[in-house]
């Protein structure tokens, strides 16, 4: 079993985050990974901190040795896409070959508003990731991307240097069923689900599936990760605390897609989901980061589950 955080660079400091990563980078986590927003997620006026992505993604690959770097996921509609590879295999290069790479479709209609960023209605917004995905896959795997869509055009865009990693890996991430998880079975090694209870993980999984057979893909070559909220706590005394304070209550279904509770009851909660067939969690981290929470994840939830 893979773990990883998801560290949204957002209301701390950098301080805060390099503290956090190192701790994950010497304590067996596999993936650490960051967000692609401008402003606060979920939208709160755009004037709280947020650092950009590309050049945070810069400073996780240097500040680390031994966990893969990715970014879950890029919005296809802030950067050209060839730009985007180009970022990413240089980013490859100051990690010395541990990047993966993360696609999306998009959400956050404030922020394209505040930048000036069209955005446009999901059908054309799936259009632009499936597009992207494409050119994406010719520059980091060809080292020339030549391309006629109608979001996007690249005529010799070259990539050199190329990757260090032969074959650096690329994510799609999102839950859609019609056009986004069969994307990410055309175009992607791996697919990643966000905040949703393990049945819904485990139904969509079956979809990833019958995506990459509808194409003649073997099912098993495609990777998959689940992002959950941490929200556990130490003690019982904390857990109550954390459970109390959360954004949504058990109606919403984005409850359950939150480890919640203390060590032990997160070990049955991430049970649940390798039985729906997880194969990496996320620990969607948001600040203040509870340094505490997570030296106890280390030692007292992460042994169940390794060999």
């Amino acid at each position: 079993m893979k773990f990883g955080l998801q560290t949204g660079q957002q209301d701390c400091t950098y301080e805060e985050l390099r503290n956090l990563w190192r701790l994950a980078d010497n304590s067996g986590f596999h993936w650490i990974s960051i967000w692609d927003h401008h402003f606060e997620s979920p939208p709160a006026g755009g004037q709280r901190p947020a650092f950009e992505t590309v050049a945070i993604m810069s400073a996780l690959a240097l500040e680390t040795t031994n966990v893969r770097v990715g970014c879950l996921v890029f919005s296809t509609a802030y950067r050209n896409p060839g730009i985007v590879a180009k970022a990413v295999t240089t980013i490859d290069h100051l990690s010395n070959g541990r990047v993966e790479i993360g696609l999306g479709a998009g959400w956050h209609e404030p922020e394209y508003k505040a930048f000036g960023i069209d955005f446009p209605r999901p059908g054309i917004r799936e259009d632009m990731l499936e597009e992207a995905a494409q050119i994406v896959r010719q520059m980091l795997l060809e080292g020339e991307a030549n391309f006629q869509g109608e979001h996007y055009q690249m005529t010799h865009a070259y990539n050199v240097p190329a990757p260090i990693q032969a074959h650096l890996p690329i994510w799609i991430g999102g839950a859609g069923e019609k056009r986004t998880i069969p994307a990410a079975a055309k175009y992607a090694d791996a697919w990643n689900g966000a905040y949703v209870a393990a049945d819904v993980f485990k139904h969509k999984l079956s979809v990833v599936a019958q995506a990459c057979e509808a194409i003649d893909r073997d099912p098993a070559t495609m990777a998959n990760a689940i992002n959950l909220g941490f929200y556990m706590g130490v003690n019982e005394k904390e857990a109550d605390i954390k459970r109390n304070n959360l954004p949504w209550g058990p109606e919403d279904p984005r409850y359950h897609g939150q480890i919640l509770g203390t060590p032990d009851q997160a070990v049955d909660q991430i049970g649940k989901f390798i039985e729906a067939g997880a194969q990496q969690i996320n620990l969607a981290m948001r600040a203040p980061f509870d340094i505490d929470a997570t030296q106890a994840f280390i030692e007292q939830v992460m042994p169940a589950f390794q060999d």
